[in-house]
């Protein structure tokens, strides 16, 4: 489990974020706008004249008008792709071109210029989104398997006594009557093994607009736009894109949504939905380590044991704050949750748009000029990671007093943490630069984050 890979593709995340952000075209003094709009409407204007008035604005210039006063409608006008384009527009108590519905015209132009731009930069990955996703090694099951299994299991016992055939909410199609021993513990010990019984039940998907960042849990490509970005099962929580929720297997687990947890969640819809400022697994992890752990050889170099590190991951899943750590004795098992927890987040830490800056400011010619550099890039990171961040590098510089006994030194470390914490291009393998600069935001801790000469 430690040795898994992102399971999320960043591809579509990284064009969304290039889109054009709407620029407000604002008339000072129009007399007759209406209630539900703002300073962007501009009256009664023709078509000739909103072109000339975006023709040298920025793309996502946008003004709103009405082409004559016998119209039932009015007129968005944006400037796209370096052309000017012409919607009708209605209101009735939301604004709406087609059939999404939007609360305010902010929302609307935003979420149309990234469906635009998606369209224009995406086209060759939407098209194929779906076609070489795989449900065994979908993002799903990775995360969930050891649950699925177990509730499985449960479900296969509550049911033994009497044999199903038939129940309304699914089929059964197998089951397997040589089981000596459930466990109806939430976080065992057992290797993963296959189903123990597969039965069908449909998911109860439903079009859904999701707080924050969110990834399909089938293709593992991101949920792009503001609102209607895809759809979630109401039983289980399998959240997918439309397109892709057609081909997710009738294998809903409705159980399984009380225990979806924190693995695998974008921090910062994580830390909004807990009202937190850190995540609790990488609390509770870097404590237990710095309590017992400081001094261990090869701390976060040595691997922990798989199934041990799975059994951990769940019981955060189930239990939360009040997983209990002292029960692995193995600090490696901890070191390796911690690891796992960070490498699945769907946007490391240090962000894809910090990343250039970065790299920038390590080949910066002094020390001194790299630590403002450095601050100056992490200042760009949103509050949640720049937050969670400054906590595990105050962690490793802590880790790094210790080398001459635990043997990670900052570049040690660095080198191990540098592909997990540093959203890195795809085409990018040799990792020279973010290694340099991970291991400096490491040895200059002090400097950078408390100002320290």
């Amino acid at each position: 489990m430690e040795n898994i890979k992102n399971i999320w593709k960043p591809e579509l995340y990284r064009i969304q974020l290039e889109a054009p952000v709407p620029k407000r075209l604002t008339c000072e003094d129009c007399q007759d706008r209406p209630l539900f709009y703002g300073k962007e409407y501009h009256g009664i204007m023709g078509h000739k004249e909103a072109t000339l008035l975006l023709e040298d604005e920025p793309n996502g210039a946008f003004l709103i008008r009405k082409g004559n006063e016998y119209n039932d409608f009015y007129t968005l006008t944006w400037r796209f792709n370096n052309k000017v384009h012409h919607y009708k527009l209605y209101y009735d108590g939301t604004h709406y071109i087609k059939d999404k519905r939007y609360d305010s015209i902010y929302d609307l132009v935003a979420d149309g210029l990234i469906t635009c731009h998606m369209e224009l930069k995406a086209s060759h990955i939407m098209e194929m989104i779906n076609s070489r996703a795989n449900y065994t090694d979908s993002p799903y099951v990775t995360l969930n398997r050891r649950k699925i299994n177990t509730l499985t299991k449960i479900h296969q016992a509550s049911n033994r006594s009497s044999p199903i055939t038939n129940k309304k909410e699914g089929k059964l199609l197998e089951i397997e009557s040589d089981i000596q021993k459930i466990n109806f513990d939430i976080t065992p010990t057992i290797e993963d093994s296959p189903l123990l019984y597969k039965y069908t039940k449909y998911h109860s998907f439903k079009v859904h607009t999701f707080k924050g960042l969110n990834w399909c849990e089938l293709c593992a490509n991101f949920l792009w736009g503001f609102t209607a970005q895809g759809v979630k099962c109401e039983d289980c929580g399998f959240i997918a894109h439309s397109k892709c929720s057609e081909r997710v297997p009738n294998h809903c687990v409705p159980d399984l949504k009380k225990l979806r947890g924190v693995f695998g969640i974008d921090l910062t819809t994580l830390l909004n939905a807990h009202s937190s400022t850190l995540p609790f697994v990488v609390r509770k992890c870097v404590n237990e380590i710095e309590t017992r752990g400081l001094d261990s050889e090869g701390i976060y170099r040595v691997s922990g044991f798989a199934d041990e590190i799975e059994a951990l991951k769940l019981a955060f899943d189930k239990d939360g704050e009040a997983t209990d750590l002292s029960v692995y004795s193995n600090i490696n098992v901890i070191a390796g949750t911690l690891k796992l927890y960070l490498r699945l987040l769907p946007v490391p830490l240090i962000t894809y748009e910090v990343h250039p800056k970065l790299v920038n400011a390590i080949q910066t010619k002094t020390a001194s000029l790299q630590v403002t550099a450095l601050r100056e890039a992490l200042d760009s990171l949103p509050p949640a990671h720049f937050n969670c961040l400054q906590y595990m590098v105050q962690h490793l510089h802590r880790i790094a007093q210790h080398a001459d006994v635990n043997k990670m030194s900052a570049h040690n470390l660095s080198t191990v943490f540098a592909p997990t914490l540093v959203a890195t291009p795809p085409a990018i393998t040799d990792l020279a630069f973010e290694i340099r600069a991970l291991q400096a935001l490491i040895e200059y801790c002090p400097q950078i984050y408390y100002g320290h000469k």
